[in-house]
């Protein structure tokens, strides 16, 4: 069983930044999406970035285009995102999950990720 290992989160100002890192610990897993989801206290999971594996294709929630970068490194099997202009509402406990089945639209939804890390608390405040 892959497991994925998330990294980077932490306390930091509005307008500030942050990079988060994934790494999977089976350096042979391959997957066809990795992606980042994020849950703030008392809302649901919600989706924030993927990236296809093969080709390195990206997508966002409308609620951090613009702000977030998501990129891979193949060596070392491992996905990061890049935050910057962070708000108050980018608060949450953020999630590296992999998909294993290919698909020809990106999907948001948590139920289409087979493997989840631990998550790691990013806090934006002054």
């Amino acid at each position: 069983q892959v497991q994925l290992v998330e990294s980077g989160g932490g306390l930091v100002q509005p307008g500030g930044s942050l990079r988060l890192s994934c790494a999977a610990s089976d350096r042979t897993f391959r997957s066809s999406v990795m992606g980042w989801f994020r849950q703030a206290p008392g809302k649901e999971r919600e989706f924030v970035a993927a990236i296809r594996w093969s080709g390195g294709n990206t997508y966002f929630a409308n609620s951090v285009k613009g702000r977030f970068t998501i990129s891979k490194d193949n060596a070392k099997n491992s996905v990061y995102l890049q935050m910057n202009s962070l708000k108050p509402e980018d608060t949450a406990v953020y999630y590296c999950a992999a998909r294993s089945k290919m698909s020809i639209t990106i999907v948001t939804n948590t139920g289409g990720y087979d493997y989840w890390g631990q998550g790691t608390q990013v806090t934006v405040s002054s």
